[in-house]
């Protein structure tokens, strides 16, 4: 049927698949249809075009479900230009055209699928029309937002069950139970971050494109070798001061619960709403910086000056004060209003000598990354979204699992690289010893003092990295000392595979899902269904508040009223009249 032509005597397997096959014929071949009569035993359709001879009967054979096509009469006269808006084209239509391309891309967009029906049958459809196809093959796929909602404390329980020690809530709101909130954290992430990585969190978040909206908020931190590792994630209705203090305060009981002691943690945030006051209240032993990656996209949008930001990065990275100094000196030639707009974030707060925790050289978090893992699941329901973080995390886990054991070296790769880079420069220095912990290492460029004791150079490097300076390495050596047992223990290979070393296991794929609207089977009967939040995302593409430079240093135009001579009224408003009736009387 590629040429879309019939025949009689034609068969077909039913009704169903006739009707599905001259619905193409006629979108294919630019006429349409008028059905004069159609049910479960015949189907008779002419051309919609008045005084076109074409008409077509077809109808299904006894003792069995075919359908055949009985006559054929006529040929088109019509001129076949049914190009815009075809009436066959209908949701349902679109919806069986894109349903295979929606399972392979999610992020298959209404403007992709106009142009392949455009490409493949000459016809132009309306863009909501696209839209609402799209969202209906969604749903028809992968659920309705609604059922996602529903489903969730049943999914939550499946996730304690397969994976034991694991964290999944889901908080409601109202007597009708609304969603609020929802906070997970595998038992292999919480055990993972402890025992085997950097004690650096970032703090981000991102909007989902659901039905229902909504914002994803997450906590994640580096493993020995630099990659990302999610500790923990949420979705909130709504992104605000308490919501990022709920989610603070469920990561903490989550660290709490797997720790006898509190680590002594770096947050890494752009600011966003109320991350500043919720890490100062749940971690208030803990330090907060921004990211630095947020300061940068953020002098460079301001002032239009990528070299600004090259110039934040480099007072950022910064090891002495001479050279912080010199840095911001640049910044403020460059640009005084930049550097007064730097002003507003303290130093401690973003620059790596000034830094008041542990930061082993990260000045950014590794959110970005982690969100481009959801980006396509963003408009799927609100499991999806879990489903499809759960799949990823199960699959790296596995993966790095696996890669550290082809390792042979006593640190992570990168953290080897950089050593083995430190033990060439050291060979090239001379070391003149003090005592037993302090010595003074001399380069063709500087001198620079080493205790060995203290974990110290003054250069700073070893202090911020937590891997021996190059100067640091020389005075190791000269002891005759092992190098590598100077190196903080989470950039070790065995601190990496401690943070991979539990398992994430698969979450049943054929759940004993409920009916939408059931109570689910593990909660008890008085349970509620939790419910959809009351909000949810308005028809049509969201307006974008655009602010024009120049209107804002435009001076505002000031009315004069023709008959007072007064501003800021005109004569039609003017009161003038009236008072002098008052004053009258």
């Amino acid at each position: 049927m590629e040429d879309h032509t019939f025949v009689v005597g034609q068969e077909f397997p039913d009704v169903k698949a006739f009707r599905n096959a001259i619905k193409e014929a006629a979108i294919a071949q630019h006429f349409e249809l008028r059905i004069i009569k159609s049910d479960l035993i015949r189907y008779f359709a002419k051309c919609a075009t008045e005084g076109c001879p074409w008409r077509i009967r077809a109808v299904k054979l006894p003792n069995a479900p075919t359908f055949t096509i009985r006559s054929l009469e006529g040929t088109h006269t019509c001129g076949k230009n049914a190009q815009h808006g075809h009436h066959q084209a209908s949701v349902d239509w679109i919806v069986s055209f894109i349903e295979e391309r929606l399972r392979d891309n999610i992020n298959y967009k209404p403007k992709d699928i106009l142009h392949d029906i455009h490409k493949q049958y000459g016809i132009i459809i309306p863009y909501k029309q696209a839209w609402r196809a799209k969202e209906r093959g969604l749903a028809a796929i992968y659920g309705s937002s609604e059922e996602g909602y529903c489903m969730l404390p049943t999914f939550c329980e499946e996730i304690k069950i397969t994976n034991p020690g694991s964290i999944a809530e889901v908080f409601t709101t109202g007597a009708d139970n609304r969603f609020q909130r929802l906070f997970v954290s595998f038992h292999a992430s919480i055990c993972g971050f402890l025992s085997g990585c950097l004690p650096i969190v970032g703090l981000g978040g991102i909007q989902l494109k659901s039905k229902y909206l909504g914002t994803l908020l997450s906590a994640t931190a580096f493993d020995a070798d630099g990659g990302l590792f999610p500790l923990a994630f949420g979705v909130v209705d709504t992104e605000n001061d308490d919501s990022w203090i709920w989610f603070l305060s469920e990561l903490h009981k989550a660290l709490e619960m797997n720790s006898e002691k509190m680590p002594q943690l770096t947050f890494l945030s752009d600011g966003q709403k109320g991350t500043l006051d919720a890490v100062r209240r749940k971690f208030p032993n803990s330090c907060h910086a921004f990211c630095m990656r947020y300061l940068s996209e953020s002098i460079s949008k301001e002032f239009k000056n990528s070299r600004l930001a090259h110039l934040l990065w480099k007072a950022a990275y910064a090891t002495t004060t001479t050279s912080f100094k010199e840095k911001m000196a640049e910044i403020e030639e460059a640009s005084p209003e930049a550097a007064k707009w730097i002003q507003q974030f303290p130093p401690s707060r973003w620059a790596l000598l000034y830094s008041e925790g542990t930061r082993y050289g990260h000045l950014s978090s590794n959110i970005e990354e982690f969100n481009r893992w959801i980006l396509d699941a963003r408009e799927l329901p609100i499991i999806q979204v879990v489903e499809q973080i759960h799949n990823k995390l199960m699959s790296e886990f596995e993966d790095r699992r696996t890669r550290s054991h082809s390792w042979f070296s006593v640190l992570a790769p990168s953290a080897e690289t950089r050593m083995q880079e430190v033990i060439r420069r050291a060979s090239t220095y001379q070391v003149l010893r003090s005592d037993e912990v302090e010595f003074e290492v001399i380069s063709a460029e500087r001198s620079d003092i080493v205790n060995i004791g203290k974990h110290s150079c003054s250069c700073r490097d070893w202090q911020l990295y937590g891997i021996p300076c190059a100067h640091a390495a020389a005075a190791i050596m000269s002891c005759r000392k092992d190098v590598y047992a100077f190196v903080e223990k989470c950039f070790t290979v065995a601190s990496y595979r401690e943070a991979y070393s539990e398992e994430i296991y698969p979450i049943p794929q054929k759940i004993d899902w409920n009916k939408f609207g059931e109570v689910p089977s593990t909660l008890n009967e008085d349970a509620q269904v939790v419910r959809p939040p009351k909000f949810r995302r308005p028809p049509g593409r969201p307006e974008k508040k655009r602010i024009c430079v120049e209107e804002l240093n435009r001076e505002k135009h000031t009315v004069h009223c023709s008959r007072c001579n007064q501003t800021g009224h005109y004569k039609t408003t003017c009161k003038a009249d009236i008072m002098k009736t008052i004053e009258q009387f």
